[in-house]
């Protein structure tokens, strides 16, 4: 069973989607990543954009954590369902509507997303089967919706190979948790300076505390 782990409704159990459709992030991974997120200081305020979402536990339990808006995109009619779901209780306990659910495939969201549709923290959790070449493109029209100083999770098999970063992307960290990936990145400035080739202090914030937790 899936749960929140922490914020207004940690404890909380989650409805799952019944099924091998999806591969649900475990409370262990989920714990794992969260930690750094609020180390990295960006969830609380925050547009969230959970793509591939399944049961939208990421989305969630961001919005439990204090996250303005969170977004869950889910193209199958079973899982957007559970996504609903879900979405419905935790705007019960905050009392306000702060997950909305959008069933549609991932890149037809973005094509259609406005230009001042910015999110400032991003999860990609798609099918293992989903060839590289398309998560690709979902990277690609992704960068033009990330706010400065976004955080954008891809969360893959440990088996498969490292994203291919968009020239709007950089990677600046990586997890492995048994026989999950979890890869963070961020958008990448054209004329900032080669962080190898300077001191921490000129890092952003993430990588900083990314670095910092190696």
């Amino acid at each position: 069973m899936t749960r929140i782990i922490a914020g207004a409704a940690g404890g909380t159990p989650l409805t799952a989607v019944p099924g091998s459709l999806t591969r649900p992030t475990t409370d262990r991974v989920k714990e794992a990543l969260f930690s750094r997120l609020d180390a990295f200081n960006v969830i609380t305020g925050a547009r969230v954009l959970d793509l591939y979402a399944g049961s939208g536990s990421l989305g969630v339990e961001s919005g439990s954590r204090g996250a303005t808006a969170v977004d869950l995109v889910e193209s199958d009619a079973k899982a957007s369902g559970v996504c609903q779901r879900n979405a419905d209780l935790i705007n019960g306990v905050l009392g306000r509507k702060a997950v909305t659910v959008h069933r549609s495939k991932v890149e037809p969201f973005l094509d259609r997303a406005d230009a001042g549709d910015m999110w400032d923290l991003v999860f990609l959790d798609p099918p293992y089967p989903l060839e590289e070449v398309a998560l690709q493109a979902v990277l690609q029209k992704l960068c033009s919706h990330l706010a400065p100083g976004a955080v954008v999770v891809v969360e893959r098999s440990s088996r498969s190979p490292e994203p291919w970063w968009p020239d709007g992307l950089t990677r600046f960290a990586e997890r492995k948790y048994g026989e999950t990936r979890l890869w963070f990145a961020e958008p990448f400035v054209p004329d900032a300076i080669d962080p190898d080739a300077v001191d921490g202090d000129d890092l952003s914030e993430a990588s900083q505390v990314a670095e910092g937790q190696q």
